[in-house]
């Protein structure tokens, strides 16, 4: 299936006969509707939560692997479903010049496992493994929903128990904690019980909601032949009298998916990690089992919920593999950055530690050696060196609006003896002459 044209974005729609800076913007190729630019000031944001969620990652064990963004179509039709919303209406599919059929990732699971089963990682093996990048599919672009957006996704496999289920989740909380977002965030739990258990819940439900056929909205009712346990997550305020009699899921679990959910809270419990069981939290897809997951927040208006998991031990089979146990989750970068924003994180530090000013030709010559010289001793260090040229003052007011804490100043006296000016742009402390080699300790406090 073949998306639609893009639609003209807002820069686009209103870019007739205006410019920028001389630039006539209707001579400006657009960006795609709803596939956004990070720019430098937005970027740290997104480097924060990298870091941070890669460090707790690998506390626990897992490993980065990285999938093409592109795959064959068949494998989003083998594991999503042909008759999902994902693949009838929203995936970026096209046929490539030998005409074999291809399609921009939508989500991750289903390429790492493919990646998995290509590789040999899953045959009667453990393993924990993360990818992070874009995502497509072609919806309509709203705040938190676009149409590249970009998740963090870490999936276990070869696990059957519930304490893999809930190191799951602690990690997630752990991530929340370090990032400084936990409080507005909300735990939902559910467990679908085996596929066995869940067609014959299926029947019932489907008996009950042909009974109230008239009630259901029209998503509902195209979803009644093909993914009726769907209907339970209808976000139709017309709905919720319907969803709420509805037959509960977990009163036809069978017994063993029972003991995996209770267990699952006792650890949980034990973990001081707080949930809310949802009833109406459900997946669609037959390979799903037992334990589905969400964490939520009011602060972010319709798009609510920031990560998503569940346990999935039929997809491996599914896709050609062994029977195989796993659970997995994936993040979405975009709103939990926003959240980030919405409570007020601190945002990293992203401001040079130090500029170079150089007038003179000896001094540029020296400070391009002086400048290498600190980042060789100093890894951490961000050093910027004006480039640009001028005036000492031109060169310093640059320095101060590039938020550096100190200026490094350089002249051909300065050049000749192998000295700099040490002049901190943030207090009212004096600027000192040094030797090369004593401005390496003078910065190392800065820097920390």
């Amino acid at each position: 299936m073949q998306p639609a044209a893009a639609e003209a974005g807002p820069v686009e729609a209103a870019a007739h006969h205006s410019t920028f800076r001389g630039i006539c913007l209707t001579d400006l190729i657009q960006p795609i509707r709803g596939m956004n630019d990070i720019l430098p000031d937005a970027a740290p944001r997104w480097q924060q939560l990298e870091t941070v969620t890669r460090a707790v990652l690998a506390a626990y064990g897992y490993r980065e692997i990285r999938t093409p963004v592109v795959e064959s179509t068949e494998l989003f039709a083998r594991s999503i479903g042909e008759v999902t919303d994902i693949v009838e209406k929203e995936m970026y599919t096209f046929d490539d010049r030998n005409g074999d059929s291809l399609t921009l990732r939508p989500e991750a699971t289903a390429g790492m496992v493919r990646a998995g089963l290509t590789h040999g990682l899953l045959y009667n093996q453990v393993q924990r493994l993360w990818c992070a990048g874009p995502m497509f599919r072609h919806e309509r672009p709203q705040k938190g929903r676009y149409r590249q957006f970009h998740q963090i996704d870490a999936e276990a496999y070869g696990l059957p128990g519930p304490d893999i289920d809930a190191e799951l989740i602690v990690m997630l909380a752990r991530i929340w904690k370090r990032l400084g977002i936990i409080k507005p965030l909300e735990l939902r739990i559910n467990s679908l019980g085996t596929p066995e258990a869940r067609a014959a819940y299926r029947s019932k439900l489907v008996d009950y909601l042909r009974r109230h056929e008239q009630k259901l909205d029209e998503d509902s009712k195209r979803r009644l032949g093909s993914n009726p346990l769907r209907v339970l997550d209808s976000k139709d305020p017309g709905m919720r009298e319907v969803v709420a009699q509805a037959p509960n899921l977990l009163d036809h679990l069978d017994p063993a998916s029972h003991a995996h959910f209770d267990a699952l809270k006792t650890l949980l419990a034990d973990a001081d990690v707080a949930y809310v069981v949802n009833p109406r939290l459900v997946r669609g897809l037959d390979y799903y089992s037992r334990t589905v997951f969400e964490w939520v927040t009011t602060r972010l208006g319709a798009q609510d919920a920031v990560c998503s998991g569940g346990r999935y031990d039929g997809l491996v089979a599914q896709l050609g593999g062994k029977p195989t146990p796993a659970i997995g989750f994936a993040m979405g970068v975009e709103r939990l950055v926003a959240l980030m924003e919405e409570e007020g994180v601190p945002m990293p530090d992203a401001a040079p530690h130090a500029y170079l000013v150089r007038v003179g030709e000896r001094a540029e010559r020296a400070g391009f050696q002086l400048a290498e010289k600190l980042r060789e001793a100093l890894p951490q260090l961000r050093l910027v060196m004006d480039c640009s040229g001028g005036s000492f003052s031109g060169q310093l007011k640059r320095a101060d609006k590039s938020g550096a804490r100190i200026a490094l100043v350089l002249g051909e006296n300065e050049a000749q003896a192998e000295q700099v000016g040490f002049k901190p742009l943030r207090n009212n402390a004096e600027q000192v002459t040094l030797p090369w080699d004593a401005v390496i300790p003078r910065l190392a406090p800065w820097l920390e």
